[in-house]
């Protein structure tokens, strides 16, 4: 995953996905996703129809990093490196 940041204009509760991420993960009319929403930050995870182990184990481990986060265990890092880990997902 690029460290390129891109933004998208939102209207009508609708977000636009650029079309290079589209094009990158396979998105289609229909396509799932999960959505995230902790302390301002939104997490949208493509999901297959039914949900993958993969899935399951990305939803969890967003979980468990809020946990550390809140419990004060989370460190701190520069930015280019919470995007490096943040493209790991």
């Amino acid at each position: 995953m690029s460290n390129e940041v891109m933004f998208t204009i939102i209207s009508k509760g609708q977000i636009v996905i650029p079309d290079k991420v589209r094009k990158k993960l396979d998105i289609k009319d229909g396509n799932v996703f999960t959505i995230i929403e902790k302390k301002g930050l939104i997490v949208l995870k493509k999901l297959s129809q039914q949900l993958s182990q993969d899935d399951i184990k990305t939803l969890k481990s967003i979980h468990d990093a809020w946990k550390e986060i809140e419990s004060g265990e989370g460190g701190k890092s520069k930015i280019s490196k919470f995007f490096m880990e943040f493209a790991k997902f």
